[in-house]
């Protein structure tokens, strides 16, 4: 049996949860929702309140280049997802931007009348393909995950998946289903948000076209932190996306009355950087200088195999499920489990200083972010998932009551 203790002493990554202003106490698994604020960006963004905002005022749009605040904070998320140069910007939200992608993967493939979708993706996915196809008058087709590459024809204009599942976890083929769609003639369309900062992606060498993620999960950005969008070079010179506003004009400051887009990736961004929540993604980035994504993905592994293996011998007796694979190359870096009760036991645990979340009907999620997570912490989630079951805490029904946010 692995002693977490032991593990938490020979891990590599130990050090680097001193750089997080976690509270003293408290069992955050739910980094695959928020990250965790690091040290870092608190100080970072104090100063660019009182200092860039506060005192250069207007003067830091070219003082403290706010005006290429956008495209740097792309750069540094480019080589986590392993996209080229210039070829990632951040912006808007992962809602927003897949549908430009998608408006641009379509504008891409002209005739063509299908877009195809992973039925079972995270809704606001499903929402904005829906959204799309209406308004270009194309075919949505909603399928499982696998069935997604068997369905790819000449009527195809674009597939869109998610990298990582937000509920089970697992992950699906991103090289195989690319491939799939190159040869029928369409394009792929990925959604990193489960992904990025937690595990390879490789968005270059595997071919993807486009994608997009979210920056407030294992990037640590900060509630609603900017978006960021990918788009291979190759499509950069014939790609339009529908928000045509100031920040994609090829010169802002020309004031022209009529368009013309950027050259580059900068012609997928549309109004004004955010420049507070900007300025925290960025500084929130610059914690990944320190790791590599083999160390990140190592722990995340090693992580999630100490639950599976206290899950057979503490939950699974006890009546739970696991959600997700079993096989490390099919996980990403939460772990779910299922259980009828599953709201009132997240919340019971809650209750106990232990923090994941919940997914109607059964889903019970937790996040073990390789950069501050322990696996000492792994094994207090267990027992306390054990205690709050047999102690039967979680049927107070203060804890059944519905939540706006599980």
């Amino acid at each position: 049996m692995a002693d977490a203790a032991a593990l938490d002493r020979a891990d590599p990554l130990a050090h680097m949860r001193e750089r997080f202003a976690l509270p003293e106490g408290l069992v955050y698994l739910d980094g695959n929702s928020l990250g965790a604020l690091p040290h870092a960006t608190r100080d970072a963004l104090a100063r660019v309140v009182s200092e860039e905002w506060g005192t250069g005022l207007i003067r830091s749009w070219a003082a403290a280049d706010w005006i290429g605040l956008a495209r740097r904070t792309g750069e540094a998320i480019a080589p986590l997802i392993g996209a080229a140069e210039g070829t990632v910007v951040a912006c808007d939200s992962t809602s927003i931007n897949l549908s430009k992608a998608l408006h641009c993967a379509a504008g891409l493939r002209p005739g063509r009348t299908r877009l195809i979708a992973d039925a079972d993706n995270f809704p606001t996915d499903v929402y904005i393909a829906r959204s799309v196809a209406d308004q270009l008058a194309l075919e949505l087709v909603l399928l499982p995950a696998g069935e997604v590459a068997d369905a790819v024809d000449e009527r195809t204009a674009a597939v869109t998946l998610s990298h990582v599942s937000y509920r089970s976890s697992a992950i699906y083929d991103l090289a195989g289903i690319t491939r799939a769609a190159h040869a029928a003639g369409a394009l792929a369309v990925w959604d990193l948000a489960h992904s990025a900062g937690a595990l390879r992606c490789d968005v270059g060498a595997l071919g993807a076209d486009l994608a997009i993620g979210c920056g407030y999960k294992y990037l640590n950005g900060g509630p609603g932190a900017p978006a960021f969008l990918y788009c291979a070079a190759e499509h950069h010179e014939a790609a339009e996306q529908p928000l045509t506003g100031w920040f994609g004009h090829d010169h802002p400051f020309a004031f022209e009355q009529v368009y013309r887009p950027a050259a580059g990736i900068e012609r997928f961004l549309t109004g004004t950087t955010p420049v507070l929540s900007m300025s925290a993604l960025a500084a929130s980035l610059e914690i990944f200088g320190d790791v590599t994504l083999d160390a990140l993905r190592a722990k995340s592994v090693a992580l999630g195999e100490l639950f599976i293996e206290l899950f057979d011998r503490t939950l699974a007796p006890r009546g739970f499920a696991l959600a997700t694979p079993r096989d490390s190359a099919l996980r990403g870096s939460h772990v779910a489990l299922t259980h009828a009760d599953g709201h009132p036991i997240v919340r019971a645990l809650g209750e106990r200083g232990i923090v994941g979340d919940f997914r109607a009907p059964d889903l019970l999620r937790f996040g073990f972010a390789p950069l501050y997570n322990r696996f000492s912490e792994v094994q207090a989630l267990v027992d306390a998932i054990a205690e709050v079951f047999d102690d039967g805490s979680f049927r107070d029904p203060r804890l059944a009551a519905p939540t706006r946010v599980t």
